[in-house]
């Protein structure tokens, strides 16, 4: 840099050299135009070595000026490819941070676990009214997928509207979630589960099907008046109230309408009630009763500072886990006496085996929970998704 620095001895008086107000620096104007330089000088007379290191001077700005601008604008690497700038670098980040920030929200919005288990649950029984092979067609998975989209909106709407008239309550027991923690706005929640809503009734009545309209419906209206805050509603004060809500959504719709969707308005078959159809109902029943109960375990805390008198606040945290371990065991014993029956091998040995480990398995867990651990109790509970989740794997298997 020092060579390209326009030194004052370069102006210097010399024997022979003219006066210093003829080496005084004209004035000049820079014009820049589609990255070209152009210097402009005025028309005073200049002369001897200074004119030349003058011009040496503005033309080694007017390429500096070139260069700086084409290495910010087109940046390239080694390969050829060009590199993004600093604040555009900066910006994306910002982009893809707020795009995985909302997902998440939403994540934690929709409740993934009970999401994964209205799909699950669906795919299991749709697969009920299977009776070969040859039914499972384009026909087959189309009526499915139909009914699984449906249904999942109209989850999230369940799920959402209880969080919106829980947010007091969520701060106390569930304070991650994004109406609770402030991350969406009520305003926010009002708007996604209004839109929800519509999406579940559109598609189930552009789709045509009596048993899935029937069975979106009679979700809404049990969903609702379990969470909303109005005269004679929010039956989730009631712990038996609250169980029969869930407990008619998770044993008896699900079983029964998603079956019949399948059955008559998919294949065109007559309405029947199957052995493994009325075995799924009467498993369901224990497992959505179980459900219920074991919810509120964790949540005993807030529901007690709010007044919800759920039977945990009633019984205490470690009478209702036994009941609730207590009556899986049960299920598991009367689906394994249920499997002896079948007249199927394969189904037989499916049935047995299978709700023989399921049984084991809780039981070893539940004797090694913490009961004064809220960690611990909310672990248990997503663990007994993880068996609601197993028991439709192994429903399709009974006949």
């Amino acid at each position: 840099m020092d060579a390209l620095r326009l030194r004052p001895s370069l102006l210097s008086a010399r024997p022979g050299a003219a006066s210093p107000r003829d080496h005084f620096l004209p004035p000049f104007c820079s014009i820049q135009r589609n990255g070209e330089a152009r210097v402009c000088f005025s028309g005073q007379r200049t002369q001897g070595p200074s004119l030349y290191h003058s011009q040496k001077f503005f033309d080694w700005q007017s390429s500096y000026s070139r260069i700086s601008r084409q290495s910010t604008s087109t940046s390239i690497n080694a390969s050829g490819q060009p590199l993004q700038s600093e604040p555009e670098a900066h910006d994306s980040a910002s982009i893809w941070r707020a795009i995985s920030s909302s997902l998440d929200a939403f994540y934690r919005f929709s409740r993934p676990h009970t999401v994964i288990g209205t799909a699950l649950s669906i795919v299991s029984v749709s697969l009920l009214a299977v009776q070969s092979l040859s039914d499972i067609s384009p026909l087959f998975l189309t009526g499915l997928l139909e009914a699984v989209v449906a249904s999942l909106f109209m989850n999230i709407y369940i799920v959402g509207l209880n969080q919106l008239f829980d947010i007091e309550i969520d701060k106390v027991n569930k304070p991650t979630l994004p109406l609770a923690s402030g991350e969406y706005t009520p305003a926010t929640g009002v708007a996604i589960v209004s839109v929800f809503a519509a999406m579940s009734f559109g598609l189930g009545w552009a789709v045509g099907s009596q048993p899935l309209f029937w069975a979106l419906f009679i979700s809404f209206v049990l969903g609702t008046a379990y969470s909303i805050n109005l005269p004679y509603l929010r039956w989730k004060r009631s712990a038996i109230v609250a169980a029969l809500c869930i407990l008619a959504v998770r044993a008896v719709i699900v079983q029964l309408a998603f079956f019949l969707h399948i059955q008559t308005f998919v294949f065109r078959r007559p309405a029947v009630f199957t052995r493994p159809l009325m075995f799924a109902t009467g498993f369901m029943t224990f497992f959505s009763v179980v459900i219920a109960l074991f919810k509120d375990i964790p949540d005993i805390e807030g529901d007690r500072i709010f007044g919800i008198q759920s039977f945990s606040v009633r019984l205490g945290q470690k009478k209702v886990f036994w009941i609730c371990v207590g009556l899986l065991e049960m299920a598991y014993s009367v689906a394994i006496l249920m499997g002896a029956t079948s007249t199927s091998l394969w189904s037989k040995t499916a049935t047995i085996a299978g709700h023989s480990i399921l049984a084991a398995i809780l039981w070893s867990c539940a004797r090694s929970v913490d009961l004064t651990s809220k960690a611990a109790i909310t672990s248990f509970y997503m663990f007994i998704w993880k068996l609601f989740y197993a028991e439709y794997l192994l429903i399709p298997l009974v006949r």
